[in-house]
């Protein structure tokens, strides 16, 4: 059985007196049926992991660079994020790709980075609108996938979340039929090319809320979700939680 996993994405969000949220998250779920994950800033990872006391809650970063050290001012190495205290990284998110130019080879090279610190990678997969529009989606993630999945990728190391660009931070999203449809041609996908396939947990985010979590996890294939914007506050989290515990 896969365990479920309910990650938040903080982004360019939260300053040292948002870290109140991580108390009201955990005082919420003192003992969650589900891998509870957040990956808040980096300048805020050290001190979120002390905050969560000895809670099972999970820290996380939201990139890493692909080398271990050198001369690349203003990166993050995955060790860095390890020393930090956490046990996860975000690679190849939408934005990422959009905003930096990361290509699937430079996601591949930040997933194989983040391994050998010893950390998850949660890598990102999505079409824009103009390739859902063309029919080209499962094509579109289907390449992500495989130029992204880096050698010695494993269910224990690797997590993949697909987040079709068009639906993050929206309101937008895609019907349950179209998201059943892409998680299952990733499943297909991932059974070609490794032997954990089964294991492997495939994440669902862009636009999860309260209001629509629970019928979006019926869905097969469906093993949690990466959250944006209603991770950034307990109250709008939890219920998310709930319903994933509850799936």
């Amino acid at each position: 059985m896969r365990r479920k996993l309910a990650a938040g994405n903080w982004k360019m969000n939260g300053l040292t007196d948002t870290l109140g949220q991580v108390k009201a998250l955990t005082d919420a779920h003192p003992d969650p049926q589900v891998d509870l994950l957040l990956c808040p800033p980096a300048t805020l990872i050290a001190q979120m992991a002390w905050a969560r006391g000895t809670h099972a809650l999970q820290i996380g970063g939201q990139n890493c660079h692909a080398a271990a050290t050198g001369a690349h001012t203003g990166d993050i190495a995955a060790t860095m994020l390890k020393d930090a205290g956490a046990s996860h990284v975000i690679v190849g998110h939408s934005e990422r790709r959009a905003d930096h130019g990361e290509t699937d080879a430079d996601v591949a090279a930040k997933a194989l980075a983040a391994h050998a610190a010893g950390l998850i990678a949660i890598i990102c997969l999505g079409e824009t609108l103009a390739q859902r529009e063309a029919g080209k989606a499962l094509a579109v993630v289907t390449a992500q996938l495989k130029g992204s999945l880096p050698a010695g990728a494993t269910a224990a190391n690797t997590v993949i979340a697909y987040e079709p660009v068009w639906a993050i931070g929206t309101g937008k999203v895609p019907t349950l039929d179209q998201i059943g449809e892409v998680h299952g041609t990733l499943r297909g996908a991932l059974r070609d090319m490794m032997r954990e396939a089964e294991g492997v947990r495939l994440l669902y985010g862009g636009s999860v809320k309260a209001s629509n979590a629970a019928e979006i996890f019926s869905v097969a294939d469906v093993d949690g979700a990466l959250v944006g914007g209603a991770s950034l506050k307990a109250e709008d989290f939890s219920p998310i939680i709930t319903a994933l515990e509850n799936a």
